[in-house]
């Protein structure tokens, strides 16, 4: 019951945070055609300083390593499966964008901008929570830029491996990862300039989540507040992104038997909503706009009942 509390807490202060960006919309403070810029500052400035903070955060040993490596392995071939199972279920459909951003709105995971906060604030002792999240994220960019761009568009000249490496999400994993695995910590133990820098990395992957709302509110200021109710796809893609996937990986991962910590980190941050870059993705190929907010906006209102309910299941 303390996981429920902790975890409902957690989400209804983040969704708090989608009210500012709501009045700025209804007052006519922002433009609607700004949202994608805020969406671009999150995705290419505010994620690489997250991705930096959860490695110095971490502590590396040659067991994690191990265990991250696992848990990229697992992670990635779940999604490939369930976008796969999807893309199946909605083959006939695939001329409908409707039904292309269906079928990743049902695997993707908000595992950073909002997976992180709760993960700490369900596991405050494991420092090594959040760089299990930056990796679940690498693991959804590496997809996100290529093949479900791909998806969206039709287009199969996104699947290439320039996009897979010259993107933000693996350019500042590079940088992470010679500090994460030598042990240097940006900190002021190691200088009063680093010390700044710290603080400065802190402050900018701190900026995520309450960004990410204020997106949020403010998407949703643009689009009649019955017809995200009214979208029956949008609930098929709930049942199976925030129930059917979070439970289908946890009865895996119990039967294999991994780390605690990696099993409970992949099991929270499966269970969170639909992420935000289903959205982000579709700003910026223009294509499925408004159902990828529909998605988005109801899977992170329903989340509120979704994520706390299944947290009772932590360590059963």
């Amino acid at each position: 019951m303390n996981e429920f509390l902790i975890t409902l807490a957690t989400v209804g202060i983040m969704l708090a945070y989608a009210v500012p960006g709501y009045i700025l919309i209804k007052v006519k403070a922002v433009k609607a055609d700004s949202i994608s810029a805020f969406s671009k500052l999150l995705m290419y400035v505010c994620q690489p300083f997250l991705t930096l903070y959860s490695f110095n955060r971490a502590e590396f040993t040659p067991e994690l390593g191990v265990n991250l490596l696992i848990f990229f392995a697992l992670v990635t071939a779940l999604q490939l499966a369930f976008i796969g199972i999807m893309c199946l279920i909605f083959r006939k459909k695939r001329d409908d964008v409707r039904y292309r951003v269906a079928s990743i709105a049902s695997v993707l995971s908000n595992c950073s901008f909002l997976g992180v906060p709760v993960l700490e604030a369900l596991f405050p002792d494991w420092a090594n929570a959040p760089a299990y999240s930056m990796v679940f994220f690498f693991s959804m960019s590496l997809l996100g830029w290529t093949l479900v761009s791909a998806v969206y568009t039709l287009d199969r000249r996104y699947i290439s491996v320039k996009k897979a490496l010259l993107n933000p999400a693996t350019i500042s994993l590079v940088i992470a990862l010679p500090f994460f695995l030598t042990g240097f910590k940006i900190s002021a133990e190691n200088g009063w300039f680093l010390g700044q820098l710290e603080n400065m990395i802190t402050v900018l992957a701190r900026m995520t989540t309450p960004l990410c709302m204020l997106i949020m509110g403010m998407r949703l200021a643009t689009v009649p507040v019955k017809s995200i109710f009214t979208e029956p796809l949008a609930y098929l893609c709930i049942a199976i992104k925030q129930i059917v996937f979070p439970l289908v990986t946890l009865g895996l991962l119990t039967l294999m038997g991994p780390d605690e910590e990696l099993q409970w980190c992949m099991y929270v941050m499966c269970a969170c909503p639909i992420a935000s870059l289903v959205l982000n993705y579709a700003e910026l190929v223009g294509q499925g706009r408004e159902m990828a907010a529909k998605c988005v906006l109801l899977g992170t209102i329903s989340c509120v009942v979704t994520l706390p309910l299944l947290s009772l299941l932590i360590g059963v």
